[in-house]
């Protein structure tokens, strides 16, 4: 665990935190960033599952979670990464982040 990941009182905005969860891509997160194994078969994408490494798995891009059959796990995208980079929430969400900015970056189509 990083020195980052052992600050409890950390607070981050909850209108990030929910911009994290939500407007990032879990499909896009998983195929571009985290380095995760997937395939798409019969219109279905599937990925490498971080805990138990099955592909019995799915995501929801209405909900933008994605979900571990064989675990009975979902993951947001927050989650996700916790899981895949074995770190606590403040380092999944420093990670995050600058993915989040770039994304605004590229729909507004200039630098913040």
């Amino acid at each position: 665990m990083s020195p980052q990941d052992q600050r409890p009182s950390e607070r981050f905005p909850s209108h990030l935190l929910r911009a994290l969860r939500n407007e990032l891509p879990i499909d896009d997160l998983i195929r571009r960033r985290l380095d995760l194994p997937w395939k798409e078969r019969e219109g279905y994408f599937r990925f490498l599952c971080p805990l138990c490494s099955e592909f019995h798995t799915a995501t929801n891009p209405r909900t933008n979670l994605a979900r571990c059959f064989r675990c009975a796990v979902n993951f947001n995208p927050i989650e996700m990464v916790m899981a895949v980079e074995r770190c606590g929430f403040v380092g999944a969400v420093e990670i995050l982040v600058p993915l989040l900015k770039a994304r605004t970056q590229s729909r507004n189509g200039r630098p913040e």
